[in-house]
């Protein structure tokens, strides 16, 4: 599977046969909306800058909310979650999507405001590549995401979600307190991260993906 980030919280999954975008923006946040093409589209919930269906050519199918979905090679499972740490009342609520594609467990946690319970860690299930974001704000910020990361152990955390110097939001935190947090210096981006099962770390694994430009 190769995972590319196109900016904020939207990232592409490509598969043997299936490519997935979730949470497509607009061209609000500054980032550049391409002529992006997808099987499936995934919409952790329905705010500006994450939910640009008409971005996306074709007619994939669009998956909003919890629930378990089948869809040719890949299995995703809608987790409920929600946008701040008062149960929906500030900001609503929020989809975490579990991704399993060619063997390897993909969660998507969104514009996910809180630490996850317990319970909804168990609803999660294991993760092999956690997309998190860190900039906090309108999300978990780096100490929060420090907690997620604990809680979920994924084997590799891939950060999202943050300040960059083509974000028009100036709210956002940028990716290096929670470098800091997780003990680590200075971390080159790369253009994608691919991923089998063979490849994947026996010990926790940090990726930094640059943004398409």
């Amino acid at each position: 599977m190769e995972l590319i980030w196109l900016g904020h919280s939207c990232v592409r999954l490509r598969g043997r046969d299936t490519v997935i975008l979730q949470d497509p923006f607009d061209r609000t946040l500054g980032y550049p909306v391409g002529r992006w093409t997808a099987d499936i589209v995934t919409i952790s919930h329905d705010h500006p800058g994450h939910n640009n269906i008409s971005a996306v050519q074709g007619n994939p199918k669009v998956l909003r909310g919890p629930g378990e979905y089948d869809i040719g090679p890949a299995s995703i499972v809608g987790v409920a979650t929600f946008h701040d740490k008062q149960r929906g009342k500030e900001r609503g609520r929020n989809t975490a999507f579990v991704v399993e594609m060619d063997g390897v467990r993909v969660c998507h946690l969104g514009d996910i405001g809180e630490t996850p319970t317990a319970e909804t860690a168990k609803a999660i299930g294991p993760v092999d590549v956690l997309l998190v974001p860190v900039g906090g704000s309108t999300t978990i910020d780096a100490q929060g995401a420090l907690e997620t990361v604990n809680l979920l152990e994924p084997k590799i955390i891939v950060p999202m979600h943050y300040r960059t110097p083509a974000l028009q939001r100036q709210d956002l935190a940028g990716v290096e307190p929670f470098l800091q947090m997780m003990a680590i210096g200075h971390l080159t981006p790369v253009a994608r991260l691919n991923v089998t099962p063979a490849t994947l770390p026996s010990e926790l694994q940090v990726v930094l993906l640059e943004y398409v430009t």
